[in-house]
């Protein structure tokens, strides 16, 4: 805890989670100080709301996504209400509305019962806390993995809450309203440098892939669409051209209870299973998910070698990472698609080429223009790919490697100042609402 104006008496709260708080505070259940709220629709017409973390927006209707069959079902929501997505306590939000309107019926509106006791803005930096910091996580009941982790009406209605004095509430409100708007500022700052370096990067690792590395070189148009013109040595192929083979090359991961009803701790499977976290960390040492040697042997067509390149198959598509010498024996999950090169061409090169603006836009353009949807072998196989000879390869690989080390580095500095602010605005908010900062 940073060296704050503290309380000089304290108490335990008997929360876990809040711990002391000062003696002149009280402690009460959610339900005595808010309310659910369903108020049905029941007529078309209303603005379309969505809960977002920055914060509750009309939604576009004119945006790709989904959109449900008969909105006069969505329930009302007017301006002050709380709506939080309750079905999804990892990624989901709270907040505050500034606008009337309808959200979808399987969120909470709930409101504040006396507003001029509870100050709504002070207890929506506790409930949004409670999301940043895992603490409805942690009440959660469902199923994890797949995305419906809720948090029951019941478990929701007897959380308990910290109650300063209302004076001190609408202070606190107010002093975290001024320094996490800092805080925010220069978290957009360092995300807006970040998104230039990674531009930087795609652009550099574009014209590698694209045009090679000698300035002088005669090109010649591909006809084909976001490649362009290349080297006229160049050839420019399908993925298929560069699998193992046709037909086992490629293979998408496991589907369905053949993969999920037999996942075990590490203390009772020794083959490990890998999954986008390790493709995207590009770190296979990552993760405790494994399943029993007999399992692996059923399972054997999945399995994950040194030199294979692993593809992200829904949500990221675009990310791929060959597979590092000396990893654990294991096999992919259902999130992958692995790829098997012949010797046509070097995986880092096609890691390389793959995760460029040639591919990625391809795959966005097969894949229908989402990035949500998903791929299938299909579309990895239509996708084009620029192919130089192994030797202009490899030089275009160590180019890479060497230039791309200092922005890389740069880039990872941003991400650590990124995460040390958010770390440092979500202390900054548990010290003020429970108490261990004062500043009244």
């Amino acid at each position: 805890m940073s060296n704050a104006v503290q309380y000089t008496d304290m108490k335990d709260s008997g929360v876990k989670w809040i711990g002391l708080i000062p003696t002149t505070w009280r402690t009460r259940y959610l339900k005595y100080l808010f309310s659910i709220e369903k108020r049905i629709a029941g007529e078309l017409g209303h603005t379309v709301l969505s809960v977002t973390q920055r914060g509750i927006k009309p939604k576009d209707m004119t945006e790709r996504g989904q959109f449900a069959l008969d909105y006069s079902k969505y329930q009302l929501v007017y301006v002050g209400d709380f709506v939080m997505n309750h079905m999804d306590l990892l990624t989901g939000w709270v907040d505050i509305s500034q606008y009337d309107g309808v959200t979808s019926p399987d969120y909470r509106v709930f409101v504040n019962t006396d507003s001029e006791q509870y100050i709504s803005e002070y207890y929506k930096y506790i409930f949004q806390l409670c999301y940043s910091n895992r603490i409805f996580y942690g009440l959660g009941r469902g199923v994890a993995g797949f995305g419906r982790w809720r948090l029951p009406a019941d478990m929701f209605l007897t959380f308990t809450l910290p109650v300063p004095p209302t004076n001190e509430q609408t202070a606190i409100a107010n002093f975290l309203d001024e320094k996490c708007n800092i805080i925010d500022a220069l978290i957009e700052e360092a995300k807006s440098n970040l998104m230039d370096y990674r531009k930087w990067k795609d652009s550099i690792i574009y014209e590698a892939v694209t045009k090679g590395l000698d300035s002088d070189v005669v090109l010649k148009d591909t006809d084909i669409p976001f490649v362009g013109k290349i080297p006229s040595a160049w050839r420019c192929v399908k993925i298929a051209r560069v699998l193992e083979n046709s037909k086992n090359g490629i293979r998408v991961g496991p589907f369905g209870s053949s993969l999920t009803n037999a996942v075990v701790s590490s203390a009772e499977g020794t083959v490990k299973i890998y999954g986008q976290a390790n493709l995207i960390r590009k770190d296979f040492a990552y993760g405790d998910k494994y399943v029993t040697e007999e399992t692996y042997e059923r399972l054997k067509e999945y399995e994950v070698k040194p030199g294979d390149v692993a593809v992200s198959m829904m949500g990221t598509i675009g990310k791929c990472c060959v597979i590092p010498e000396g990893i654990d024996l294991g096999i992919m999950d259902s999130h992958l698609i692995k790829i098997r090169l012949n010797e046509l061409i070097v995986p880092a090169y096609f890691e390389y080429v793959y995760e460029s603006y040639v591919v990625f836009s391809q795959l966005l353009y097969l894949s229908k223009g989402s990035i949500m949807t998903g791929l299938n072998s299909s579309i990895v196989r239509s996708a084009y790919i620029t192919l130089p000879d192994i030797p202009t390869q490899e030089r275009i690989v160590e180019y890479l490697n060497n230039k791309l080390e200092i922005i890389d580095a740069i880039i990872a500095k941003k991400e650590n100042l990124i995460e040390d602010l958010e770390l440092y605005k979500r202390s900054l908010i548990f010290e003020a609402v429970t108490g261990k900062r004062k500043v009244v």
